[in-house]
This record gives C-alpha cells, sequence and structure tokens, in this order.
C-alpha cells in the first residue's frame, strides 16, 4: 500500500515583537505519516488541510489514512499544528504526484494557520520573514472560497548558524491560541508600537547579517507580551533569569506557554537557570533546522 513519511520541524514564533512576521525552524520534529486507503478517524485539522488539498490541486480525493509521531508538544508554541498540517499537505501531494509546488503548499497552510510566521520555517527552514500581503484573510470554512478572496503570503528566509542556541522552557500546561489571541487589545499606544517596530527591524538586521551579538535587547515588545504573559505567571522571572545568566533575550514562544532563550554562549549555563524558575517545566537546547520540511521515507 503506498505511503509517505514527512518530517516538519518545529518553529518558534513572533520573537518577541516579530508579531505574525517572524519564525525559526527548530531541530525537533514531527512526522507524519499518510497511506492511501483505510476509514481510520482523522481530526479535524487533518479532513480541513485534506479538503484544500484536493479543491486547490483538483486531484479526485482518495481516503487515507495518518499517523503522527515525534517530539513537538502541542499547544506550547512551537508551532504542532503547522506540522501537522504541512505533513498531511505534503504527504497527499506526494501520493497524489506532485501536482502542487512547494510554494503552493505552503501559501495553504499559511491560510489555515491564519498567519505565516510558523509556516514558513517550517516549510522552508532557517529564520524566515513573513506576511499577508492582501487585506482579506481566507475564510477557513469554505475551501471553495474565490481565491483572490484569499490571503497572499510572501516571505523571504535566511539561514542561521548553528552557534546560536535556543533555550526552550516548556511548562507543563498549554495555552490556546485562540484565548491568547483574545486578550489582545484592540489598540496599543504610539510609542510601544514605534519601539516594537525598532525591535523588529533589528532582529531581522541581525538574523539577515548573522551579526546575531545584535539580537541583545531587542526581543522587548508591546505588542502582544504584556498581554499574553498573564497566561504564563512566571514569564518576567524566566526572561530576568535568562539575560542574567548571558542569553542575548528571551520571548514568549508563539502565543505560549513556552519560553525562548537565546545565546550565543553558556546555553547551559541559561538553561539552568531557566529550570530554577519552574519546577514543572522541562528545558530543551535546540539550534535552528535550515531543511525545513522533507520527505523521510516513501
Amino acid at each position: 500500500m503506498p505511503h509517505v513519511t514527512v518530517r516538519v520541524p518545529a518553529s518558534t514564533s513572533n520573537l518577541g515583537p516579530g508579531f505574525d512576521c517572524l519564525g525559526v525552524a527548530l531541530r525537533i520534529y514531527n512526522n507524519v505519516t499518510v497511506r492511501r486507503g483505510g476509514a481510520e478517524w482523522k481530526s479535524i485539522m487533518m479532513r480541513e488541510a485534506a479538503d484544500f488539498f484536493f479543491q486547490r490541486s483538483a486531484c479526485r480525493p482518495f481516503a487515507f489514512t495518518a499517523k503522527i509521531t515525534g517530539d513537538v508538544p502541542t499547544s506550547r508554541g512551537l508551532g504542532s499544528s503547522v506540522t501537522v498540517r504541512l505533513g498531511i499537505l505534503h504527504g497527499l501531494n506526494l501520493l497524489a504526484d506532485r501536482p502542487l509546488p512547494r510554494a503552493e503548499i505552503f501559501q495553504i497552510c499559511a491560510e489555515l494557520e491564519g498567519h505565516p510566521d510558523n509556516a514558513a520555517p517550517a516549510e522552508f527552514g532557517g529564520f524566515n520573514v513573513a506576511r499577508a500581503w492582501s487585506a482579506t484573510l481566507c475564510r477557513r470554512d469554505d475551501p471553495r472560497a474565490d481565491r483572490a478572496a484569499r490571503s497572499s503570503f510572501t516571505r523571504q528566509r535566511f539561514a542561521v548558524s548553528s552557534a546560536l542556541k535556543f533555550i526552550l522552557l516548556i511548562p507543563d500546561f498549554e495555552v490556546r491560541t485562540s484565548a491568547a489571541r483574545a486578550l489582545l487589545p484592540r489598540s496599543i499606544p504610539r510609542k510601544g508600537a514605534i519601539d516594537s517596530c525598532g525591535n523588529a527591524c533589528t532582529i531581522t538586521a541581525a538574523f539577515a547579517s548573522g551579526q546575531y551579538q545584535n539580537l541583545r535587547g531587542a526581543f522587548r515588545d508591546h505588542l502582544h507580551q504584556p498581554y499574553r504573559k498573564q497566561l504564563v505567571p512566571f514569564f518576567d522571572d524566566a526572561v530576568s533569569a535568562a539575560e542574567d545568566a548571558g542569553a542575548l533575550g528571551a520571548f514568549l514562544s508563539g502565543s505560549g506557554s513556552t519560553i525562548a532563550a537565546v545565546a550565543l554562549g553558556g546555553a547551559q549555563k541559561v538553561a539552568a537557570a531557566l529550570a530554577v524558575v519552574s519546577k514543572d517545566a522541562r528545558v530543551i537546547v535546540a539550534t535552528a533546522d535550515n531543511r525545513g520540511a522533507h520527505i523521510v521515507s516513501r
């Protein structure tokens, strides 16, 4: 029976002020195996991805089963939903003899997510700057909607050196993206917006140039972290502990609950400092994945 396994990396997004725009792929993975035939139960997320794939590719729908294994925790701000969606999309695409190019698979995944900051690094690897350039977001409940009414997403990618370490404090509780977005205000002070814009530009320049030391102090944010941190009570303590231990900075990974610190050296010292902040969280030291989603067997 034809089958394919797709490996998709986790991703840390926002990076503080780069709200819904910046993301980095990490060397933490989920494997998604898609097999033709069968009638095994599939999640709503899988069915939604499949509906979009068959509609966009104009392929005749076929039955399939899917299995997900790996190390990307769910609802922790590390792009677990993207690993599922990209795994299904790539798996179906391969089983259907590749009717869609990689760029289109990224577009579909970003539409399903509603924002491209996890989809871009998970698909292409490295550090990505991504954005929606049309004003109207797609209706996620209507895959047959007019393509012109959908958002189109642009992105630019930069490879990330293995010298840069990402130290992840992963709590034992989940944060749903919908709950985190509900906390955001309708407006913020202009000064906060200007500061966040400047910091996001600094982060982008540092990754593009490889001058990672310039990341120090750039993860400060006024767009979402001041409001979402109430869902992670030890956020401020974690950021302070990481910076005191030598990290370039720390931020809420996606909408949380994971807190990510970034360091050029002394990663284990930063990890030890974060471990003290919460005894019920685990700490992982990771590097960036520069490959993105790829096939591991078929």
